[in-house]
């Protein structure tokens, strides 16, 4: 069993810097890639940050250029720098990882972690 525990969250003013950390613990042979995605209510889960086992990363075009997202391999954790917070920023940031056990390749969520920005 593999479990993702999330930490960063908060509430910060436009502008303002958050740093998302999300650590895997568990049964895992190798990660494929891991990332966050957010969600605010009335809306399907998007897409924020990815990156892979070699480093490729993804991003959401609304935050090109201000979220930076990097990875300790060694310690299946991943963490997304957010600067320059907007409004829009706002919702539920999900970790997520794509990867293979000793058995099968699976995808694991976090519990989310909210991210308010407002003044």
């Amino acid at each position: 069993q593999v479990q993702l525990v999330e930490s960063g969250g908060g509430l910060v003013q436009p502008g303002g810097t958050l740093t998302l950390s999300c650590a895997a613990s568990g049964n895992i042979f190798s990660m494929n890639k891991m990332g966050w995605y957010r969600q605010v209510p009335g809306k399907e889960r998007e897409l924020v940050a990815l990156i892979n086992s070699v480093a490729t990363t993804n991003y959401a075009d609304s935050v090109k250029g201000r979220f930076t997202i990097s990875r300790i391999s060694a310690k299946n954790t991943v963490s997304l720098e957010m600067n320059g917070l907007k409004p829009e920023d706002t919702g539920v940031y999900y970790c997520h990882a794509d990867l293979w056990t000793d058995v099968e390749n699976v995808v694991v969520w976090g519990q989310g972690t909210l991210v308010t920005v407002s003044s």
